[in-house]
């Protein structure tokens, strides 16, 4: 991935955490979610106290584009952390944000997570969900 575009990414989601609503666990995650045809959509954890309710950032960011229209996806940066810190650890996408991904994502979807611009790494959607299960599994 171009690393203007990266960079671009990552700011973004770190900008989406200042959005989330965690009164409970105080940990804000940011998403930002690149569509096929370039636009950025932002998504934040959103908590309940009823947690089964609580929908996270990538999420968000999926169920937003999807609400406007978009269906196809190449990359999404994730960003979280201990709520008005900046992140200390990586915060990967949990089982059911990589199954979401699956569904919308291109061939070849990168994961970005990130501390900072200067510090992320960066995957291919396979390599965090090896033998997905897809639409094509069900047809």
């Amino acid at each position: 991935m171009d690393k203007l575009l990266r960079g671009e990414l990552i700011c973004k989601a770190l900008e989406a955490r200042e959005h989330a609503y965690v009164p409970y666990s105080h940990y804000a995650v940011g998403a930002a979610l690149l569509s096929a045809d370039g636009q950025v959509i932002q998504g934040c954890n959103i908590e309940n106290a009823s947690y089964g309710a609580t929908n996270c950032a990538e999420r968000t960011a999926v169920f937003q584009a999807v609400a406007q229209g978009m269906r196809k996806f190449r990359a999404i940066a994730i960003s979280g952390g201990m709520e008005g810190r900046q992140p200390e650890d990586y915060a990967y996408p949990c089982g059911i944000c990589r199954q979401v991904l699956q569904e919308f994502a291109e061939e070849n979807f990168k994961v970005i997570v990130a501390k900072n611009v200067e510090d992320f790494q960066e995957y291919d959607l396979k390599e965090l969900l090896p033998l997905g299960f897809g639409g094509g599994s069900i047809r």
